[in-house]
């Protein structure tokens, strides 16, 4: 049997979208079906027999997961046994001296360390910040440790060595003999070849923890998948790469999911020419927002996950956990929307499947938004008794209508979002009111023009394949690898030479994967960066540049950005820390399903009543996505709506379709 089909396909949360691209047709084919969280692959198997294909049919799977990220967010990791430099096991204790809630002293200050003081061992070795060894590492030394770490009877060991990142012998000494002790072994210089111990080391202790926890489901989606299929993962920074790869970085797989969302969108900002543009994901379960400048994904190698510090390259994206799963719930004199969520199971109470506490879903159907006689995904039939009976116990305790407390928990959950788009908009230098809000996912569009009006943005663009658009993201985006390494070059004794060597060893190590998979070495893409600081400065400067790297290039480079991010400069000596490469090539996988349709959209349950404000309900025509014809406008109040998901065009907005199939909606201003 020929396998012709590429697939993308996104494990989210509450749901699995599946995008299906016919390579010798170029037939599209899409499909949500309901998260198996606890069994990955028996998700991928229901999606891809919602799209009608089968594991045989299928040529190349690229796939995001949210398996590390709620691994790490649950705090569901393997134990660890921490291997550091003589003195230094307590790093993960010291931490930093800021607190995590500063003005909220019941808070303890900092979590727990990840590794108990039982499971870290330290070991007798030195290297100097020049790579030179001070304390050699000898062989009695070494078995001492190996027999340290096999008495703890753990899975993984996470070693992290002084000053590793200049010289890795003591690391990979110690990796090679422990890999026969225990099965999972992570090295700090390979995850974080930088200094910042604290981070590295956290950074190699997560790697750690997970991979026992992802091998078996890698394992069981290579078996599944057979040899007829390529198995590509979307890591953290936007980019897919093999199987093989992520097997030693699982930790590389966190913010899979929404990665790929903003993969897809910077796409969409490219082709639609968008220089600032804001993506906001609102599924299920949590709600994903990230600025693409210049139709690109940015990328930030120093965050946060579940409030633990990540030293790994990830796109900058601000999740909160909002979404139409989101549970409502009275909170003293006010309403609460989330964090929690009802998930796939038992889902919202409209859905059917026994929830019964008030969500958001709940909510957009009270208001209209929803339609209960539409069968969502040929699966779901939303039930409106269930929903106001779920949203009544809000209104009860208010003393208000059913509608006005669903709009109350629609507005609560928009506030929530506004907040994590602010910070967003903020910590880019962008004017959130100069941006294009990029709105995807199954819930994205019916809150994103309400959300644009808070912040006076005038422009939204519901994508084509909206509802599966991280799935999209899958399926389009570049195969890529990315490294962030230490070089620590002054520019008052530069080093060419040296830097190159570095950036040419770098380059060889990335493009390696890519010419494994059949790439040409010429065809291969490279994304050079620099990351400068004045010298005793902590944070730094991106800068890109085109090798050879040319210091007087660079000097005039780093000023200007500094003047523009801090508002000024001096002529004082700088450092270049860090260099950052990407290697990526093109996987081809475009999909263009033009807009064809050349007849006005047929209105469907002209009488729907949706309410938009509290006084009273508007008669609101409902129009079928599929069936928009090219530039036709369409004033507000409309609902637009495709099989998984729904577009709100309140009062005073205008909307209309491109050829592309891109719904662009002007807000009306503020609201």
């Amino acid at each position: 049997m020929t396998s012709n089909w590429k697939v993308g396909i996104d494990i989210g949360g509450t749901f699995t979208d599946v995008i299906a691209l016919n390579i010798n047709d170029g037939v599209v084919r899409t499909a949500k079906v309901q998260s198996r969280s606890s069994d990955p692959v028996a998700s991928i198997s229901s999606a891809y027999r919602a799209v009608g294909i089968d594991w045989a049919d299928v040529s190349d799977l690229m796939h995001g997961t949210t398996m590390a990220t709620n691994a790490i967010v649950e705090n569901n990791l393997a134990p660890v046994a921490l291997v550091a430099t003589e003195g230094f096991c307590d790093t993960l204790e010291i931490g930093r001296q800021n607190r995590r809630e500063l003005y909220r002293l019941e808070v303890p200050p900092k979590l727990p360390p990840l590794v108990p003081e039982k499971y870290r061992l330290e070991v007798a070795e030195r290297i100097d910040a020049q790579g030179e060894i001070l304390t050699p590492l000898t062989e009695t030394e070494v078995e001492r440790i190996a027999g340290a770490v096999e008495t703890l009877d753990v899975p993984a060991v996470a070693i992290t060595l002084q000053q590793c990142f200049t010289n890795d012998e003591h690391e990979a000494r110690l990796g090679q003999r422990l890999q026969s002790v225990v099965p999972y072994v992570a090295l700090s210089h390979k995850m974080s070849p930088e200094p910042r111990e604290f981070e590295r080391t956290n950074t190699t202790v997560l790697n750690a923890a997970l991979m026992p926890l992802t091998a078996g489901y890698l394992e069981d989606l290579q078996q599944a998948a057979g040899n007829g299929t390529n198995l590509h993962l979307c890591h953290s920074a936007g980019g897919m790469a093999s199987i093989a790869a992520m097997q030693d970085r699982p930790l590389a797989l966190a913010l899979s999911g929404p990665a790929a969302g903003v993969a897809a969108a910077a796409r969409i900002a490219r082709e639609l020419g968008l220089t600032q543009a804001i993506g906001f994901d609102m599924g299920g379960t949590t709600t994903d927002t990230c600025a693409v400048i210049d139709g690109k994904v940015q990328v930030d190698g120093n965050q946060r996950l579940a409030a633990r510090p990540v030293r790994q390259l990830m796109v900058a994206v601000e999740s909160i956990g909002a979404g139409g799963g989101s549970i409502a719930r009275v909170q003293g004199q006010a309403i609460r929307v989330g964090p929690d969520s009802a998930g796939a199971n038992p889902g919202p109470a409209c859905y059917g499947f026994g929830g019964h506490q008030p969500t958001v879903a709940d909510a957009n159907l009270v208001l209209g938004y929803l339609d209960s006689e539409q069968l969502l995904g040929d699966s779901v039939r939303l039930d409106s008794q269930l929903a106001l009976t779920a949203i009544r116990t809000i209104a009860q305790a208010f003393d208000l209508s059913v509608q006005e407390a669903a709009l109350g928990i629609y507005q609560v959950a928009n506030a929530n979002m506004a907040r994590a788009l602010r910070r967003v908009a903020v910590e880019r230098g962008l004017d959130a009111r100069t941006c294009t809000l990029i709105a995807f996912g199954g819930a994205g569009p019916m809150h994103a023009v309400a959300l644009a009006r808070e912040f006076g943005i005038t422009r939204v663009v519901v994508p084509k394949f909206s509802s599966v658009f991280s799935a999209l993201g899958c399926l389009t985006a570049e195969l890529s690898y990315t490294e962030q390494h230490a070089v620590r070059i002054s520019s008052t004794a530069w080093q060419a030479d040296e830097f190159e060597d570095i950036r040419q060893q770098m380059y060889e190590r990335l493009a390696r994967p890519l010419t494994a998979a059949g790439h040409a070495l010429d065809s291969l893409q490279a994304r050079h960066v620099a990351l400068i600081r004045y010298a005793g400065q902590s944070g730094t400067v991106e800068v890109s540049f085109t090798p050879p790297a040319d210091h007087n290039a660079l000097d005039a480079e780093f000023k200007a950005h500094h003047q523009r991010l801090y508002g000024f400069m001096t002529d004082e000596p700088w450092e270049l820390e860090t260099l950052r490469l990407t290697v990526s090539a093109a996987t081809g996988n475009d999909i263009n399903v033009p807009l064809t349709t050349a007849a006005p959209a047929t209105m469907v349950a002209p009488e729907t009543q949706c309410w938009f404000d509290r006084d009273r309900s508007v008669t609101t025509p409902r129009y079928p996505r599929e069936t928009l014809a090219a530039k036709q406008k369409i004033e507000g109040p409309a609902i637009i709506e495709d099989q998984w998901s729904t577009t709100v065009v309140p009062p005073g907005a205008t909307a209309w379709s491109d050829r592309s199939g891109h719904i662009h909606i002007d807000t009306g201003g503020a609201a």
